[in-house]
């Protein structure tokens, strides 16, 4: 079994696809005007309206809602990517710090509020 992708319900989809091109320098494929899609090496972000659940009726996950997940990126310079994307930034909850079991990570909120992590392990 693998991994296909992270889905994140919003009521903006174009709004959130920007927002993680900008942060992943992806562009996204848009499958359908309610789903985009950003490929990365290791998986896939999707974004998609709420629309697209629906059928689900009250079982159905509610946008700007999600306060248990982390999005989380690997990068090669925590420093550079935050300086880089911090005048989009405008919920910054880490700034670039050492963690105690050695990553860099930088933790933001995208604009539906779902918390993001861009890390870097410690080089040997």
């Amino acid at each position: 079994m693998d991994l296909a992708s992270i889905r994140i319900i919003t009521h903006d989809v174009d709004r959130l696809a920007r927002f993680y091109e900008a942060v992943t320098g992806i562009a996204a494929t848009w499958p359908a005007p309610v789903f985009a899609e950003l490929r990365t090496t290791s998986g896939t972000v999707a974004i998609a309206s709420a629309e697209t659940v629906a059928m689900l009726g009250d079982n159905a996950p509610k946008p700007a809602s999600n306060d248990s997940i982390i999005i989380e990126f690997q990068v090669t310079d925590v420093d550079a990517e935050f300086a880089r994307l911090h005048e989009m930034l405008d919920d910054v909850v880490l700034q670039p710090t050492t963690m105690p079991w050695g990553n860099r990570s930088t933790l933001f909120r995208d604009p539906d509020k779902n918390l993001v992590n861009l890390f870097s392990t410690p080089t040997s």
